[in-house]
């Protein structure tokens, strides 16, 4: 038998955000926000992030790149969640410098500030040229 929509959103999102946020995140459901959560499940996690033309390292860049654009509260999660994804660090500096040029410094200092925070050994100059 095949994974629901849903099942496979939920382990998805599980292996990106780790157990321990999912379940904490499923423990403060309401019947306010249930039928929304049921919905970030199913398209966020069960559709676009289960799709293979993008591995999950990528996604995670972008997802990354577009919080920080927008200045989204996700963000900090999503720094977190890019150690499941094989995401460097300096990757995330170099995403970090395309959203200063292409939605504005403002948004990147921002964003780096959260960076810095998430990864603070990477926030030391640690045998580089300079």
């Amino acid at each position: 038998m095949t994974e629901s929509r849903y099942e496979q959103g939920m382990r998805v999102r599980k292996e990106v955000l780790g157990s321990e946020h999912v379940e904490r995140a499923q423990a403060n459901i309401t019947s306010l926000d249930a039928d929304f959560q049921r919905f970030i499940t199913e398209t966020a996690w069960g559709f676009l992030w289960s799709r293979p033309d993008l591995d999950r390292r990528t996604r995670s860049l972008v997802t990354i790149a577009i919080l920080a654009a927008l200045g989204r509260e996700e963000l900090a999660l999503h720094l977190h969640a890019s150690r499941n994804c094989g995401v460097d660090p300096h990757e995330i500096a170099e995403v970090l410098l395309h959203v200063g040029v292409y939605a504005g410094v403002p948004a990147a200092n921002a964003a780096f500030k959260l960076a810095k925070k998430e990864f603070p050994a990477d926030t030391r100059d640690e045998g580089r040229d300079g």
